[in-house]
């Protein structure tokens, strides 16, 4: 799989149902969704990290559905992901596990300090405004939208958004179709099973965070190549542990294996952090941030990382 540089662009789920697809993909540019229902009436999946790419994202909304959005779903507290809430309109819900809404509010605007280059526009914080610890269901005109807190896994607080009557998976953050996942702020163990909740529940469409749409048998393939891939960092921290190796050094040593094709291998360092982290016998919860890491991460890239958000 490869990342696309075309523009964004709206893949069609199932009736009423999109994925807001932006291509470039990578450091704050990600994915959203749109669920309109026989109202006419529409939840958003995520926003997205600036201004301009959010006023984008709601043009697109305003095109098949009526009104203001009732509400949006966050899958996680990530930038990226919530940074547009405060560009919706006030009537419209924000909606997010209880941890989202605490991560919000510790993190702030940090990531503005440590990713400059994007023009982010008038940014305001908006936390979710209503929480829940394990499941929520939204009942809209005709169908339910299941969320459901998976675990620690990409972070503390990772939800997905889940259409049973049309077989319909957001994934967020728990799934990048085409490049590295990121799992320092959440579990080595916990993202894989995550990935086995996902897979157990037979979705006919998945929408990543990052990346393009899977159908049919790419799903599958998807969420093995995920899985794989998690295994591998395991495996690598647990030899390069027990052989006194930074992580640094693990990824250097490492660096050519059958993921490094994945769009953002610096993510690699980052993994790593947390595997050692749970090696060590830390708490799950020990919290590593990206700008703890972030050094590292760059010197593995080569170089400063850039971002076309």
């Amino acid at each position: 799989m490869s990342w696309d540089d075309g523009n964004p662009y709206v893949d069609e789920l199932a009736e009423g149902v999109y994925a807001y697809v932006q291509p470039v993909g990578g450091w704050m540019v990600n994915n959203c969704g749109t669920i309109v229902d026989g109202s006419g009436s529409a939840v958003l999946v995520d926003t997205t990290s600036t201004e301009r790419r959010n006023r984008a994202v709601l043009a697109e909304v305003s095109k098949v559905s009526r009104g203001a959005p009732r509400a949006v779903v966050n899958t996680h507290h990530h930038p990226d992901h919530t940074y547009g809430n405060g560009f919706l309109p006030r009537e419209t819900l924000v909606i997010g596990h209880e941890k989202c809404r605490d991560e919000v509010l510790a993190a702030g605007l940090e990531a503005t300090r440590v990713i400059t280059t994007p023009d982010y526009g008038d940014l305001t914080l908006r936390p979710p405004e209503m929480t829940f610890t394990d499941r929520l269901t939204l009942h809209l005109e005709g169908f339910p939208v299941e969320l459901r807190h998976v675990g620690r896994a990409h972070t503390s607080n990772d939800v997905i958004v889940w259409l049973p009557d049309q077989r319909v998976l957001f994934a967020g953050d728990l799934a990048f179709a085409g490049g590295q996942p990121f799992l320092l702020e959440g579990s080595v163990a916990g993202f894989r099973s995550a990935i086995a909740q996902m897979r157990a529940l037979e979705p006919e469409v998945l929408a990543p965070g990052h990346g393009p749409v899977c159908r049919g048998e790419e799903v599958g393939v998807l969420l093995d190549d995920l899985d794989a891939y998690v295994a591998y960092v395991a495996e690598v921290a647990e030899q390069s542990y027990a052989a006194g190796l930074t992580p640094l050094e693990a990824a250097r040593a490492n660096r050519d294996n059958r993921f490094s094709g994945w769009a953002e291998t610096e993510r690699f360092v980052g993994n790593l952090h947390r595997a050692y982290s749970e090696l060590a016998g830390n708490p799950v919860d020990t919290r590593l941030t990206v700008p703890s890491v972030w050094p590292d991460m760059v010197e593995f890239h080569g170089g400063p990382i850039g971002c076309l958000a």
